[in-house]
């Protein structure tokens, strides 16, 4: 996108929010994408300024190859599309002419506010503003079918391609164990689509936490006690349909499941 003006920004992140609003599919991206990360973010930014709903937290997804020597990217995560896992079969929405996917992740709480003018971290200092690390899902949805196609430009320009989070057990005594060798498969209509462990993950969910906290410095954006960080798909990003059931597993122990309908 050569030298975007703040007014074809706008037009962008105005066709995503009110897709997003109104549950309709963007057969075609809205506009010239994005042609560096800069950008994107600029359409996320004008899409946040847009968008109703309280932001509790925060995507982080990998970019690969990395740009720049960028290998994460982020996008906000929105209290209504937030569940405990506790509550039953839940039934977690996709736009079902767009993209729909599952991610067996873990999700991180903040405890402690990150300081707004520390740009840089020791993944020591970064567990240390973590109070919580439960297992999960992301859902992943875009009102654009294309999202996980173009490259991550796209998919930072439409709130990262979250579309909500299951909620599942606190992990006990995380702080002591290595979450990077836990063993995590992921499910869909009770065939084994996934498996893999975190360490593949760049440097793991602790590493997606600091990445999160530097870069969310670089962009002016104070994060907030109790807020989640969706840390990154640990056995892939896998597509799902309406009607399909997903079970994520963790350890052999831990259990997260939901069922796909339409938004």
């Amino acid at each position: 996108m050569p030298q975007t003006d703040t007014a074809s920004v706008h037009d962008i992140a105005r066709a995503f929010v009110e897709a997003r609003r109104d549950g309709h599919a963007l057969p075609d991206y809205p506009g010239a994408i994005p042609a560096d990360l800069t950008t994107a973010y600029r359409v996320q930014d004008a899409a946040l300024d847009l968008a109703e709903g309280e932001v509790v937290g925060w995507k982080v997804g990998r970019i690969n190859p990395a740009i720049d020597g960028i290998d994460r990217l982020s996008g906000p995560i929105f209290a209504d599309t937030v569940f405990d896992a506790t509550d039953g079969d839940l039934a977690m929405p996709i736009f079902a002419d767009g993209f729909g996917a599952a991610e067996a992740e873990f999700l991180i709480r903040i405890g402690t506010a990150p300081d707004p003018a520390k740009t840089h971290y020791t993944m020591d200092e970064a567990r240390d503003l973590i109070d919580a690390v439960h297992v999960g899902i992301e859902i992943a949805s875009s009102p654009f079918p294309g999202i996980n196609t173009h490259g991550p430009t796209v998919t930072i320009s439409d709130f990262g391609n979250n579309n909500g989070l299951v909620i599942g057990a606190a992990i006990p005594g995380w702080r002591d164990i290595d979450l990077n060798q836990w063993p995590v498969t992921l499910d869909i209509n009770g065939e084994r689509i996934g498996a893999a462990t975190a360490a593949a993950m760049l440097d793991g969910p602790i590493g997606a936490a600091r990445f999160l906290f530097e870069h969310m410095a670089a962009r002016g954006i104070q994060l907030q006690p109790g807020q989640w960080i969706s840390s990154g798909a640990v056995t892939g990003v896998h597509e799902v349909a309406v009607g399909d059931r997903v079970d994520a597993g963790f350890d052999g122990r831990y259990t997260v499941s939901c069922t796909i309908t339409a938004r």
